[in-house]
């Protein structure tokens, strides 16, 4: 069964992104261009994401400063989420992660049957450095203007304590060591990378390492759950 034509259309967009290697805003983003999969990623809707877990509730900041349950930006649309920490140097964690949601962003920008039903969130889970006035910066020119039918959310928390029950309910590992090779000892953080793809209902469907963190991959699966949301539409009894 051939693709529809929407995803050919977003499919051309990253396979040009990719070409052109196209950087996002800061130095740190910066790396080897994007790879494509080494093996042909199943067409959308000829498989089934099933639900992994619901994803957990806490209290996050935007970078307006504003409390907002998590849930605020993990329903009613499909949700990819990152965890990041806006001083990771390591090109395949957080700048992998960023440039990964930059070309997903302009291949949604390029198809319309997907505008109004994506959101992405980046949320930091170093909230000692990462203020919501980090997290402007960090986001540039990709705050949550809506912008090709997507919006981009850069979140972080008021404490450690509130970052707490976010991290383990996704289970997103963290670990925090203490560089003393110089006179004053340095607080490192590391963190195997995922991404998680989140369901209108708040339901995790599928979970990215860098390994699969693919945009055609994503894409697919992205396009994989509209068509469920579809067919359940369609099955549904009408109102009278």
């Amino acid at each position: 069964m051939s693709a529809p034509r929407g995803i050919q259309r977003a499919g051309r967009a990253i396979a040009l992104l990719i070409a052109l290697a196209c950087a996002p805003i800061s130095s740190a983003h910066q790396g080897a261009p994007l790879a494509e999969p080494e093996f042909v990623p199943p067409a959308p809707g000829t498989y089934t994401l099933h639900r992994i877990m619901a994803a957990p509730e806490g209290r996050v900041l935007g970078i307006d400063g504003r409390l907002q349950p998590l849930s605020r930006y993990t329903r009613d649309q499909i949700t990819l989420l990152g965890f990041i920490y806006t001083t990771c140097t390591d090109p395949e964690g957080c700048p992998l992660a960023y440039r990964v949601f930059d070309a997903l962003k302009e291949a949604i920008a390029a198809t319309p049957s997907l505008h109004g039903k994506v959101r992405f969130v980046t949320l930091s889970f170093d909230p000692a450095r990462d203020s919501p006035d980090v997290m402007r910066r960090y986001a540039g020119s990709r705050v949550a203007e809506k912008d090709g039918g997507l919006r981009w959310y850069f979140l972080t928390t008021g404490s450690a304590r509130e970052l707490m029950p976010l991290v383990e309910g996704f289970g997103q590992d963290i670990r925090i060591t203490f560089d003393r090779s110089s006179a004053r000892p340095r607080r490192e953080l590391s963190h195997v990378l995922k991404v998680f793809l989140i369901d209108r209902m708040g339901d995790v469907r599928e979970i990215y390492t860098s390994t699969f963190l693919y945009p055609r991959i994503v894409l697919n699966d992205i396009e994989t759950l509209l068509m469920e949301e579809a067919l359940k539409q369609s099955r549904a009894p009408a109102k009278k």
